[in-house]
């Protein structure tokens, strides 16, 4: 049972972020409200136990997240607010500077509003592959703005605890940096290499391995989703590319030469490369 004093959430969207949310509060013994404006994504999400659909009627709840799209959190936020849907807010959009500033323009109550991020998710979208356990484990970045009260952000942590996250408070601007490095341009790179095998062959298609599959697992993410999310952080991902590409034009010149300084080249990229790996396997 619940032992918390967060004991009514509603999640607005029900996607497989917002979904798997509820279903870990569900399972917490937390009431959860759900609403979304896709009838069988939110009908979908009822029937796996993740709450029940929000009423005009319901009470304020403890804390609402808001899981929708990065382009529309600070419309349903400022929305949300107007209609006194709950005491606290959140996030779970993965760009944070560019939302935590245009939520400020429109006037939104930052001192209820604690932007978010759970550092876990799926390659599948909706509903149907949103589990309870996604964020065991994982990292979920608090990002407040100076105006946050401290109580919003005691409410949230609380909520990604409940979830088994564990909080970690960043500001915008760097969130979006370290995110632009190992979410978001990663994504893009998977998507590239994908892309070579869009109109492969059959005999081509025979040979391929797990290497392959592994490196490009992340590149079925939903499009119109991660244009989304890639326009919201454009410059830091544009930044983490530039320096992708440096390596690879420097690795492709190497390959186009007969000398000695071809394998240098080669060797010192696979070398950064072995060392980073080891870098990501240990985190």
């Amino acid at each position: 049972m619940n032992s918390t004093t967060v004991r009514r959430v509603t999640v607005l969207g029900t996607g497989v972020i917002g979904t798997s949310i509820a279903l870990a509060l569900r399972r917490a013994g937390i009431h959860v409200a759900l609403s979304d404006q896709d009838i069988g994504s939110l009908a979908t999400a009822e029937c796996m136990g993740a709450g029940i659909a929000l009423m005009p009627d319901d009470p304020p709840a403890d804390l609402v997240v808001i899981a929708t799209p990065p382009s529309t959190v600070v419309s349903v936020l400022r929305d949300a607010q107007a209609r006194g849907l709950g005491a606290v807010y959140t996030d779970v959009a993965s760009t944070k500077a560019r939302i935590s500033a245009d939520a400020e323009l429109a006037g939104c109550d930052l001192t209820s509003y604690v932007p978010g991020h759970p550092m876990a998710g799926r390659e599948l979208s909706g509903p149907h592959a949103a589990h309870a356990d996604l964020f065991a484990g994982r990292p979920w970045a608090l990002c407040p703005h100076p105006a946050t009260s401290p109580e919003a952000v005691r409410v949230v942590a609380e909520m990604v605890a409940v979830c088994g996250g564990a909080a970690r408070i960043l500001a915008p601007d760097a969130h979006d940096r370290v995110v632009a490095a190992v979410s978001h341009a990663p994504h893009l790179v998977s998507a590239a290499l994908a892309a070579r095998f869009a109109g492969a062959d059959a005999t081509t298609l025979s040979l391929v391995g797990r290497g392959l599959q592994d490196t490009t697992r992340i590149a079925t993410g939903a499009p119109g989703l991660w244009c989304d999310i890639l326009e919201q952080n454009a410059e830091s991902v544009a930044t983490v590319l530039d320096a992708v590409v440096r390596d690879l034009t420097e690795a492709a010149s190497a390959l186009r030469r007969s000398d000695r300084a071809r394998s240098g080249a080669l060797a010192d990229l696979l070398t950064r490369g072995n060392r980073g790996r080891e870098h990501i396997v240990a985190a």
